[in-house]
């Protein structure tokens, strides 16, 4: 259940947490469209959605960043995504329930953020026959590609303003433009940024590595974040002047999300059944309203480290995200490794070019 426009506020105001700048594509919260937030302490929490898929994004980050765990593979998996720092529950509004996740945007002065749906089909095999359908004729053409650009946000270093486009200019992206697309979101207004292409395709190779050594997990609708820095200077501790407020160009009709209630199969169980050795592990906020039995404990403060020195990989970032479509399997996942080669190709193409 997604709170109302009220809830969300409220929600603002009593805890401090305030709507996240840097979502580009996703559920968006009530019809305020609040979306995604970002706590005070530099996490950013996602709500979770109605079941089986909310239930089934918990019970994934649970199995994989559980401290128990011993699966290498899970163990390996953990570096391509998001840290999970349990959930969070807002403390007038007890029933809702969100994953603590780290904002892989923080450090950088101006991200340029852009996701990627990944994988030749966008429904999991146990979506209706309705579903199917109408996630095809969002995109006929995402069997032949293989991904589809669901939104970005790109800094333009003359005008010191972003330019973002939503999942209607991915849709409206065909064969022979799809390049054209990609390279959008590479350019900053004076030029194309060639050396964020080359690092960012160096992590999808990563990737692409961990899925072609297992066979055990299957991906549907989900995606890859790619950040990369912005600002043509590198971090030195002075203080840069952010993009200025309600400067944002967008381009593209209102968003539209649909929710189907025939989808089906616990993930909690099933992905239990195939790993033994990982058990769930629930975190809860604690009585001073932080959360609990974080998988990073004491690493580091939750997201609240000092921007940073930037070394040549600390320069972009690649994260696998949105897990409330993943299920066990025995055989590799051709599916989304056909999407990251295609993905790779392009990218290739582009630095050639």
């Amino acid at each position: 259940m997604y709170p109302t426009y009220g809830a969300c506020l409220k929600q603002v105001l009593l805890d401090g947490c305030v709507p996240f700048s840097h979502q580009v594509a996703g559920h968006k919260c009530g019809i305020s469209n609040t979306g995604v937030l970002q706590h005070p302490d530099g996490t950013i929490l996602k709500q979770l959605q109605a079941p089986p898929r909310g239930p089934r994004e918990m019970n994934f980050y649970t199995q994989v960043f559980a401290k128990d765990c011993t699966d290498k593979k899970l163990l390996d998996l953990q570096q391509h995504l998001p840290k999970f720092y349990g959930t969070w529950r807002p403390r007038e509004s007890p029933h809702e329930l969100y994953l603590k996740l780290e904002d892989v945007t923080r450090r950088f002065l101006r991200p340029c953020i852009m996701d990627v749906k990944i994988g030749r089909r966008s429904y999991d095999p146990f979506a209706s026959q309705e579903k199917r359908e109408e996630q095809i004729s969002k995109y006929p053409l995402m069997e032949e590609i293989g991904f589809l650009l669901l939104g970005m946000r790109v800094y333009q270093i003359d005008s010191n303003r972003y330019i973002t486009h939503d999942q209607f200019y991915g849709r409206s992206l065909g064969k022979d433009s799809i390049k054209n697309g990609l390279t959008r979101f590479f350019h900053n207004g004076q030029e194309l940024r060639r050396h964020a292409v080359s690092l960012i395709i160096s992590k999808i190779q990563s990737i692409l590595r961990w899925f072609e050594s297992q066979t055990q997990l299957h991906f549907y609708a989900s995606s890859l974040l790619l950040v990369y820095e912005g600002s043509p200077h590198r971090v030195n501790g002075s203080k840069h002047k952010p993009a200025e407020p309600g400067t944002e160009h967008q381009q593209g009709e209102p968003q539209s999300n649909s929710n189907n209630s025939h989808e089906t199969l616990s993930f909690q169980s099933s992905l239990t059944h195939s790993h033994p050795y990982c058990h769930d592990v629930q975190h809860e906020r604690n009585a001073n309203g932080k959360c609990g039995g974080s998988v990073a404990e004491k690493d580091e403060e939750i997201g609240m480290g000092d921007k940073k020195q930037f070394g040549q990989e600390e320069a972009v970032e690649v994260k696998m995200i949105d897990f409330a479509h993943v299920f066990p399997s025995n055989n590799p996942d051709e599916s989304y490794m056909y999407g990251l080669r295609n993905l790779l190709s392009t990218l290739e193409q582009i630095l050639k070019d």
